[in-house]
């Protein structure tokens, strides 16, 4: 228990090119991990995260890298670390991806994690992509830290960044520390709670010399330290309280105020620094320490329970004497097998144990656990609740659910989501002798990543992979090439379209045949509506069902083979045989017989039933938009604007950031994005770049949707 409260399991996360693994990297130089530092693009072995030699080349993060490190404090004076084992914290750190494409990282990673560090740009401040990692961490309920990193860039501004938490994200940010100079001059920190400056000497900033707030500062330091105080104040009435009759907080009662906000999530402290200049760094460490959660105090994860009664939420007990229970959240095959990245929410797991699979239902010994340092890795004989390790050489699937006894088969820890793909693409190989190299590439990718696809087309027959966009399809065919020696040849993009409803309409259905003896009888009858704008999720195939029987018209057991039914045709849609989404049924009367009556005759009658009234409630075409974010020189705007709008471009807005440059928000249905990262370049000489997510379906225009019916059509007829 004592090393549990003194664990901390966080992310790092942002919008792309915020400083994530540059931040990650001084952390790990800090902490005594790595003895020298390295920088994410150019020169030298690459950052120690950053192990994928794609990553290296294309300097981003692909994959989420998993480490341990120990946090020993400072003291300032020249001291870098504190003496005494009772400051040792250990860090469990995930630094997760921050381009929308590899958003599945992201969201795995969150799912098992007690506390995050949000990083944002101090010039940019929130992004589109923060936007995406924050509705992330508040699915998962996540308690944050928020760092504005490059406080040495011109334009940085740690108080409008402050304000676009506030703004965009609807955070409560409250300003930790204030800035020792700005952009090119930014040397330091002032702290509020202390009210002494921190400077960071040495050639990595290791050595945290501490000082009196200057002079010069001083009426900014006490202008917004009681800013802090108004904010903080109220998570603990006593010091509330204390404040209101003129008793300025202790530093320890501010403390114990910051950490009750932060663990309520209604408190974001704002911290500021510039990784790649070593600064501000160690501050962030020990809020970190201070204020995120150990595994004994988060929020308890939930698992569920199947009984007769249904599905029972229960929460898993950080206890290491409970029964073991923890989840893979993150596969990857490698040369000696599988390696099972494992949160372990309750119980102790010991090397040789014998574990079981709750959604196999078979048991596995665990021949080796390993703690990870990125692609690195020391074994362990044991690990407890809270922790964070990897199993090698397991069978299992990426959300399955391990136990320590037979008993417990009945648990499953709540899943991760899965965004949907928006963008395919065909592959093939002309050697057959490469066939098999790239099924087997094929089949590993799809393992470690639920948002890769593989399907075959069962018209042409094609091989045909489907993911989040153009870059994460990119990266897995440059990994066939070098990883499985083979050349495949890549078909254009094709967009992932959907059809839908558009009016409520009544159904009626009696699905009667008698062949001698025992024949089928099943009548369903209700309603299909389309859902509204606040019902649907725009990131989920939405289809609802709704038992509104009553009086037994529908037996109990035959509900169940009814929804199935519905849910039969929802993969192939009247007008191009697109997926059906956002729809729901409502199944309020109905039919059966005594002796002809089954499930398979009301699962006919729901499927015929429901392609009736698909086909009578005026279905469309739908087409993914993208949210874009552009950012470009002033002197483009025009250009970029009137190019998102000849693309269909929905233009939201725009603003100027404190170096001039604009950033122009827009949606754009992905099908007029294909090579736009070469048009950009082009008629902006090289200047401007732009993300891109997805952002919702919606129909496609008359001439848009009979192009794609037509195209459609005629693929069909030509595979016929």
């Amino acid at each position: 228990m004592k090393l549990m409260a003194k664990t901390r399991n966080i992310g790092i996360s942002a919008h792309i090119d915020s400083g994530k693994t540059t931040l990650t990297e001084r952390i790990l130089y800090y902490c005594g991990e790595i003895h020298k530092i390295e920088d994410v693009r150019g020169g030298g072995d690459g950052a120690k995260m950053d192990h994928m030699e794609l990553e290296k080349e294309k300097g981003i993060t692909i994959t989420s890298a998993a480490t341990t490190v120990w946090w020993r404090g400072f003291e300032g004076k020249g001291t870098t670390f504190a003496s005494g084992v009772e400051k040792d914290t250990r860090v469990n750190i995930i630094d997760t991806p921050g381009h929308v494409d590899f958003t599945v990282e992201v969201e795995r990673s969150l799912r098992v994690l007690d506390g995050a560090i949000l990083v944002l740009c101090s010039v940019s401040g929130v992004q589109s992509q923060s936007i995406t990692v924050d509705r992330q961490m508040k699915r998962y309920r996540v308690p944050r830290l928020a760092f504005m990193n490059k406080m040495d860039r011109m334009g940085a501004n740690p108080f409008k960044g402050r304000d676009a938490l506030r703004e965009k994200l609807g955070h409560n940010a409250v300003l930790m520390q204030i800035p020792i100079v700005a952009e090119d001059q930014f040397n330091g920190v002032v702290d509020l709670i202390t009210k002494k400056a921190y400077y960071f000497d040495g050639d990595n900033g290791e050595t945290v010399r501490i000082e009196d707030c200057p002079a010069e500062l001083v009426d900014q330091m006490e202008e917004c330290r009681s800013e802090m105080i108004d904010a903080v104040a109220e998570f603990d009435d006593e010091v509330m309280e204390n404040y209101l009759e003129g008793n300025e907080p202790s530093e320890e009662d501010l403390h114990k105020c910051i950490k009750a906000g932060v663990n309520s999530l209604e408190l974001t402290p704002v911290f500021m620094g510039s990784a790649f200049k070593n600064k501000g760094v160690q501050p962030l460490l020990e809020a970190v320490t201070r204020y995120l959660p150990s595994p004994l105090e988060c929020e308890k994860p939930n698992a569920v329970r199947d009984t007769k009664e249904g599905d029972v939420k229960i929460n898993l007990e950080p206890d290491p004497a409970a029964n073991l229970v923890m989840m893979a959240f993150k596969i990857t095959d490698e040369q000696f097998g599988q390696l099972t990245y494992t949160r372990i929410y309750q119980g102790t797991l010991n090397k040789g144990d014998t574990v079981y699979n709750t959604r196999t239902k078979k048991k596995t010994r665990i021949g080796r656990i390993v703690r990870m340092m990125s692609n690195d890795r020391a074994n362990i004989d044991e690990a407890h609740a809270g922790d964070i390790i990897a199993l090698v050489g397991i069978d299992c699937a990426s959300g399955d659910t391990f136990v320590g006894n037979d008993e417990d088969l009945d648990i499953s820890c709540e899943g991760i989501h899965v965004p949907i793909p928006v963008i395919e693409l065909s592959i093939n190989v002309k050697d057959k002798a490469e066939q098999a190299k790239l099924s087997k590439g094929l089949q590993r990718f799809m393992k470690e990543d639920p948002t890769f696809h593989v399907f075959t087309d069962e018209e042409s027959g094609e091989t045909r992979i489907a993911g989040m966009g153009e870059l994460h399809l990119e990266i897995y065919v440059e990994r066939l090439k070098r990883e499985y020696g083979c050349n495949p040849e890549v078909g254009a993009p094709q967009v992932n379209y959907r059809e839908t409803i558009t009016t409520e309409t009544p159904f009626d259905y009696t699905h009667k045949k008698q062949t001698g003896g025992s024949g089928q009888f099943g009548q369903v009858v209700g309603t299909l509506r389309p859902l509204t704008n606040d019902e649907k999720d725009s990131e989920d195939q939405v289809f609802k069902f709704h038992n509104q029987i009553k009086g037994g018209s529908i037996p109990n057991e035959f509900i169940g083979a009814c929804e199935k039914g519905f849910e039969d045709v929802m993969d192939n849609g009247p007008l191009a045989a697109f997926p059906v989404i956002n729809c729901e049924v409502f199944l309020q009367d109905g039919k059966y017989h005594d002796v002809d009556s089954s499930d398979m005759a009301f699962r006919i009658a729901a499927r015929q039933a429901m392609r009736k009234a698909i086909k009578n409630a005026n279905p469309a075409i739908l087409e993914p938009f993208m949210k874009v974010e552009v950012t470009t020189p002033d002197e483009y705007q025009g250009t970029v604007i009137g190019d998102l709008s000849s693309r269909r471009g929905l233009i939201q807005g725009s603003e100027t950031d404190p170096n001039g440059e604009v950033i122009i928000n827009a949606e754009v249905p992905l099908s007029e994005m294909f090579g736009y990262s070469n048009d950009l370049r082009s008629f902006s000489a090289g200047k401007a770049s732009y993300t891109m997510e997805f952002a919702r379906y919606a129909e496609a225009p008359s001439n848009i949707a009979e192009a794609v019916m037509k195209e459609r059509a005629e693929k069909l007829a030509n595979d016929d």
